[in-house]
C-alpha cells in the first residue's frame, strides 16, 4: 500500500468512526453559536437543510431560530440518536454528494463540524442543485481558541499517532461556479466543562476513535493529568473558549 493510499484509507476510517459513538457525540459536543447561524442563512430562510448532520447538534440551534429543518446524515446510529433527540426533524439517509432532495427544494444548506470530509466539488455541485438561487450554503466548525495558552498546550497533548493537519477550518475558501464568492468569518464561543467532560468530549474526535484501545486511554489519562494539574481546569466547571468559523456562499440566480 502506498503511503497515498494509506492517508486515503485511514481519512475514510476517521470519516466513518462516530456511529459507534453517537450517543457521547450528542451528549459531549459542543452547540453553535446562534449568530453564526444566522449569519450563514438568507433573509427569510424557511427550510434548511442540516447536511452530515450527525446526531443534529446544529439542527437544534435552526430549531431554536424557529426554522424547518431536514437532516441528511449517512451513518445509521448518528441518524437513530438525531431522530431519538430530535423527533420532529426528518432524517434522511444520503450524503453530500448524493442528496436526496428534489431540486431547489431549500432556502440554506448548513453543514457542521464536517465539510472537511466532502469531496468538495461533487458537494457544492449537489447542494446547489438542491438550494433556491438566492440561497446560501454555511459550512462551520467549533475549534479550540488556542490564544489561551493552556488550550493550545491542551490541543497539543491531545494529538495523537493519526491525528493529521489535513484541513485547518477556514484556511481557504470554496469556490464554485454556481455560488458568489465565498465569504468568511468568525465568532467567539465557549462550552461549560468539567475536566472529566472535556476529556470524554475529546474521546469522540475520529482520532481517538480509530486508535488502538491502549492507546486511547494511555492519552485520555494524560489529558485527565494536564487538567488535574493546570489552574484553570482544575476545580469543578470552567468555560472552554472556542471559535466558530464560518465560511458561506450565495446561490447564484
Amino acid at each position: 500500500m502506498t503511503e497515498h493510499t494509506a492517508e486515503q484509507e485511514l481519512r475514510s476510517r476517521r470519516a466513518r468512526s462516530f456511529g459507534a459513538s453517537a450517543d457521547a457525540y450528542a451528549e459531549h459536543r459542543p452547540d453553535y453559536p446562534l449568530p453564526a447561524l444566522r449569519w450563514g442563512l438568507p433573509e427569510k430562510a424557511e427550510h434548511v437543510l442540516d447536511l452530515a448532520a450527525g446526531t443534529g447538534k446544529l439542527s437544534e440551534g435552526l430549531l431554536a431560530l424557529g426554522l424547518r429543518v431536514t437532516a441528511v446524515e449517512p451513518d445509521p446510529e448518528m441518524r437513530a440518536e438525531l431522530t431519538r433527540r430530535q423527533p420532529g426533524v426528518p432524517a434522511l439517509a444520503g450524503t453530500a454528494e448524493n442528496i436526496p432532495l428534489p431540486d431547489a427544494e431549500v432556502d440554506a444548506v448548513v453543514v457542521g463540524q464536517a465539510f472537511h470530509w466532502f469531496d468538495v466539488e461533487p458537494a457544492l455541485t449537489e447542494i446547489a442543485r438542491v438550494t433556491r438561487p438566492g440561497g446560501m450554503v454555511a459550512a462551520l466548525w467549533n475549534h479550540d481558541d488556542i490564544s489561551v495558552p493552556w488550550v493550545a498546550e491542551f490541543g497539543q497533548r491531545a494529538r495523537t499517532g493519526v491525528s493529521r493537519q489535513w484541513t485547518v477550518p477556514g484556511s481557504d475558501l470554496f469556490s464554485h461556479e454556481a455560488f458568489e464568492n465565498f465569504e468568511r468569518t468568525r465568532f467567539p464561543h465557549v462550552q461549560r466543562r468539567t475536566a472529566e467532560s472535556l476529556v470524554e468530549t475529546v474521546a469522540t474526535h475520529s482520532h481517538f476513535l480509530v486508535i488502538s484501545a491502549e492507546e486511547r486511554e494511555a492519552k485520555l489519562a494524560e489529558l485527565r493529568d494536564f487538567l488535574a494539574a493546570t489552574p484553570e481546569t482544575a476545580h469543578g466547571e470552567f468555560e472552554l473558549p472556542l471559535v466558530t468559523t464560518v465560511i458561506r456562499g450565495v446561490r447564484k440566480g
